[in-house]
This record gives C-alpha cells, structure tokens and sequence, in this order.
C-alpha cells in the first residue's frame, strides 16, 4: 500500500504554527513599562503637553514660515508696482 499525504492539513498546521509564532513575535515588540510614575504622566498631560523640547522648534519654524511669506508678499507686491509703472 501507498503513503497518502494529507497536503491540506499539512498546510494548516504550518500555518498554524506560522500564526502562533507571529503572536509570540508581535507580543515581544510591545515595551514593558517599568518604574512609571502615573500621577506624573497624568500631571505633564493636563498641563499641556508632555515634551517641552518640541516647543521651541515649532516655534522657529512658524517664525520662519512667516519671514518667507513676508518675503514672498513683498517681492509679489514690488513685481506688482514694476509692472504699473511699465504702464
């Protein structure tokens, strides 16, 4: 007599497999938190934000954002009295 294999349940216990190695892998790419202080995390959240460090880059950045709109504005507004006065 001949072996028989049985492919579609081979397939389903390699997936199987496959699926709870994935599980395991997925559990241990989630950090542990350790020695948190949750009245603290609680606490920088209701005063309005938890990195402090983000701050003054926003800012420099908005103030740049502005000085190239100005300049902007203010070479469309001298291409606008150039053209005027070509009239």
């Amino acid at each position: 007599m001949s072996v028989t294999r049985l492919k579609r349940k081979h397939r389903k216990n390699i997936a199987r497999a496959n699926n709870k190695q994935r599980i395991i892998k997925q559990l241990l790419l989630t950090p542990v938190l350790k020695n948190v202080d949750l009245d603290e995390l609680k606490a920088s959240f209701q005063n309005g934000g938890g990195r402090p460090d983000i701050a003054p880059k926003t800012e420099a950045i908005a103030a740049a954002v502005h000085e190239s709109e100005a300049a902007t504005e203010a070479a469309a507004n001298s291409g606008l009295s150039q053209l005027e006065s070509a009239e």
